[in-house]
């Protein structure tokens, strides 16, 4: 029993031992395995880094590249906006010089026409000289215009003296009308042309046309004697009605047709 215990010891020590080293080389198996999976993810992750460092270089330089791409972007826009701006500028430049040309060339044409408006004027005037007989015109228009406003001046003070004059002889005529018309009124002599003793009214053979008036006082004569005051009651344009006054008449006095009308007060000169 004690062999068959030793042969089974033996054998579970074989078998341990067995085992023992089958596991040991299983496990340096795994172990290398282990240790080349290290070492292999090591160098991946080597690389791995290399690659995020290219991969972040890259992304630099692309975005290095975006950003100079954009700037060159930018720059050719503002150099096509320029070489725009320079085209239209070049074209008004080209439309000036030809405005100018063609300003020059009227120009020219008008320096001919002055050079023979100047020819015209004498001999002595030129371009270079023309300034100053411009300016002596100027002075002698000025000097015309001063004379012509004194002159002016004067007429217009002479006209004022006139106009006064005129109004100092207008006066003297209406004054020299009137006085003669009083006188007029007063040399005027009327005939009586008919007597109404009842009534104590004659008619006058004149009225207003010669220069009577209502209630102005007359006197009836005969061969120059006073016969009769009258106050004019109706006047008519070629006759007057006259009233009577009889306390002005001598005892026994009548009025007659035929007797002569004056006034009874002279108008004053």
């Amino acid at each position: 029993m004690k062999a068959i215990a030793y042969v089974v010891a033996i054998l579970i020590l074989g078998g341990a031992a067995y085992f023992t080293l089958e596991h040991s080389r299983k496990f340096g198996e795994l172990e290398k395995v282990r240790l080349d999976t290290i070492a292999s993810n090591k160098a991946v992750s080597a690389n791995a880094d290399a690659k995020e460092t290219d991969r972040r270089k890259a992304e630099e330089e692309l975005t290095a590249a975006q950003k100079s791409r954009e700037e060159l972007t930018a720059a050719l826009e503002s150099l096509n906006a320029t070489a725009a701006t320079l085209a239209a500028e070049a074209a008004n430049l080209d439309r000036t010089i030809k405005a100018q040309d063609a300003e020059f060339a009227e120009l020219n044409k008008t320096l001919e026409q002055v050079s023979a408006m100047l020819q015209g004027l004498g001999e002595d005037i030129t371009l270079e000289n023309l300034p100053d007989k411009i300016q002596q015109l100027e002075d002698d228009r000025t000097a015309r215009q001063e004379k012509l406003q004194e002159l002016e001046g004067l007429v217009a003070s002479a006209e004022k003296a006139l106009a006064t004059k005129r109004d100092e002889i207008d006066r003297l005529v209406r004054r020299e009308t009137q006085r003669t018309a009083r006188i007029g009124r007063n040399a005027m002599e009327a005939v009586v042309t008919a007597v109404n003793q009842d009534w104590g009214f004659l008619v006058i053979g004149a009225g207003s046309n010669s220069g009577f008036s209502p209630q102005t006082p007359m006197l009836v004569q005969r061969d120059g004697r006073l016969v009769a005051r009258i106050t004019p009651s109706a006047i008519e344009p070629t006759q007057t009605i006259a009233e009577i006054d009889f306390k002005s008449m001598a005892a026994g006095a009548r009025i007659q047709p035929g007797d002569r009308v004056i006034l009874a007060k002279p108008a004053a000169n």
